[in-house]
């Protein structure tokens, strides 16, 4: 405790001496901010296990002739829509090893849907995650459709280069202490 109380007061002295003014930063609201501004894993170990559920989704605009392509099943890398989602089950399996200080979870259940909109020239990509844990699978959701736009893009490149990923938002989560969110 004394080393601590002169440190305290060498740096209070140097701070007067300098007449420089530290900028302190209250971080008590961010979780994963502990008070000294410094990233940190929220401690999820207290928490019962609760059922989780999250859904996400998100918009690839392919233009008209990509989208004539992958209804033909034209596009040299393969069937675009059955690879997107595999890739993205495949991505929400792996949150925790894109995404810093996200809790790797057992994942229940995990599902992406691909589906070509014609007329709009757009794949929809829609996204379900399920687990029992302490923690949501909110992060999960968004990785899978993300993963499988991304998939969508990189099979498409080659045919357009004005390819877009747009709108990735969570459209509803529930479980855990926050309770039910749906968009």
């Amino acid at each position: 405790v004394e080393d601590s109380c002169f440190a305290w007061s060498m740096f209070c002295f140097v701070v007067r001496q300098c007449r420089v003014r530290p900028r302190l930063r209250v971080f008590s609201r961010l979780t994963h901010v502990d008070q000294a501004g410094a990233m940190r894993m929220v401690d999820v170990g207290d928490k019962l296990p609760t059922s989780r559920s999250a859904t996400a989704a998100c918009e690839v605009h392919v233009g008209t002739e990509v989208a004539q392509l992958i209804s033909q099943n034209g596009i040299k890398k393969g069937d675009v829509l059955s690879v997107a989602r595999l890739a993205g089950i495949m991505g929400s399996k792996r949150t925790s090893d894109l995404i810093p200080l996200c809790h790797p979870l057992q994942i229940t259940y995990a599902n992406v849907q691909c589906e070509l909109d014609l007329q709009r020239a757009i794949v929809e990509v829609h996204s379900e995650v399920r687990c029992q844990g302490q923690t949501g699978v909110e992060m999960e959701a968004l990785t899978a459709c993300s993963i499988a736009a991304l998939t969508v893009y990189d099979m498409c490149k080659a045919a357009s280069k004005g390819i877009t990923v747009e709108r990735v938002r969570l459209t509803s989560k529930s479980g855990g202490k926050s309770g039910t969110f749906t968009l």
